[in-house]
């Protein structure tokens, strides 16, 4: 048996240079930031004495005779990919999916890592990251960026930068009392569900060709983040580059915000909030708000109607919690 331990990811800037259409022309840069929250993976052989051959759980329970039958993609390719059969899959999760937080892509890495662990192979960080971007972006065919596997595989608080050749995932250097500062100034609040992260993208996709200004815009912006950061300069300024941002971000395509989360936003503006964005691919899920430590009550109040998650930022990455090595005869796999 195998457990996983993956933690989610927030990006601050840079979002959409990720996109292969227009890093492997333009150049892309990102920077995020893991948290505290995390998936769970627990993977091991179904024993023989049940009808079916493998039992995936998330939000249903599926029960199938072979991996081709599996309804979840990301599972059925994984385990098409890695030769694994008799398996019982369980996912658990601190927050939901769907929500902006690159759940998607953690429970790829989480799930990658526990089978490798069960088949005895070992793989580093960047193993993890690249086979979760293949099995997402190639196998299950659904559009997005590269950036999250990667911040779940990796860990930290980093700057990663895409171009024709790869990437290359570097932490931005900051002091703990500065990085602590920051992170008291953050607050996340959960809007409720958003559509699927695949869908939107599928759109920014589409607008890439015709936002390549905004898009280089967004991408000098994780320069200039990165200036703050690591230098003596008030944080609020990042606080300020975060609604210069949101405000980029929403002119690509419509479907990334909507009334009520321009609302919201206001909402929070309006009561001392510097700046803030919606988190991931967008039309729902979680608000990031950076909001100086005096003026957090009164934005809480004003977003009452939303969920307020306090979280820390975290540096490990994907993690093998527990690890039993079992023995599975590939041989003897009873064709069903």
């Amino acid at each position: 048996m195998v457990i996983t331990q993956t933690p989610f990811r927030m990006s601050f800037f840079g979002g959409g240079t990720d996109f292969k259409e227009f890093y492997e022309e333009h150049g892309g840069s990102v920077i995020s930031t893991s948290f505290d929250k995390y998936c769970y993976v627990t993977v091991r052989h179904l024993p023989r004495f049940f009808d079916y051959a493998n039992q995936i759980t998330y939000n249903v329970i599926e029960r199938t005779n072979s991996a081709d039958e599996i309804e979840h993609p990301a599972v059925r390719e994984a385990m098409k990919y890695l030769d694994m059969h008799e398996l019982r899959v369980v996912y658990e999760a601190d927050l939901p999916a769907r929500s902006g937080l690159g759940t998607s892509s953690s429970f790829a890495v989480g799930l990658l890592n526990a089978f490798y662990a069960l088949k005895g192979k070992y793989a580093d960080k960047k193993k993890l990251a690249d086979d979760a971007i293949y099995l997402e972006r190639v196998l299950c065919n659904e559009s997005g960026g590269i950036q999250d596997q990667i911040a779940a595989s990796f860990g930290g608080f980093n700057r990663i930068d895409f171009d024709a050749d790869g990437y290359r995932v570097r932490p931005v250097i900051i002091s703990k009392e500065r990085k602590e500062q920051l992170n008291k100034n953050l607050m996340l609040f959960f809007t409720g569900f958003s559509r699927f992260s695949s869908d939107i993208a599928d759109n920014q996709k589409a607008a890439t060709k015709d936002k390549t200004a905004q898009l280089n815009e967004m991408k000098e912006l994780v320069d200039e983040s990165e200036k703050i950061l690591t230098s003596k300069t008030d944080l609020a300024e990042f606080g300020k580059l975060l609604d210069y941002t949101w405000k980029l971000k929403r002119g690509i395509t419509k479907a990334i915000s909507n009334d009520s989360i321009d609302a919201l936003y206001k909402k929070a503006i309006d009561e001392g909030a510097v700046g803030g964005k919606l988190l991931g691919a967008g039309g729902g899920g979680f608000m990031l708000f950076y909001v100086e430590e005096d003026k957090q009550e009164k934005v809480k109040e004003a977003l009452k109607q939303l969920l307020y998650v306090p979280f820390e930022f975290e540096t490990g990455g994907t993690r093998i919690m527990y690890y039993r090595p079992e023995e599975f005869d590939l041989d003897s796999v009873v064709k069903r």
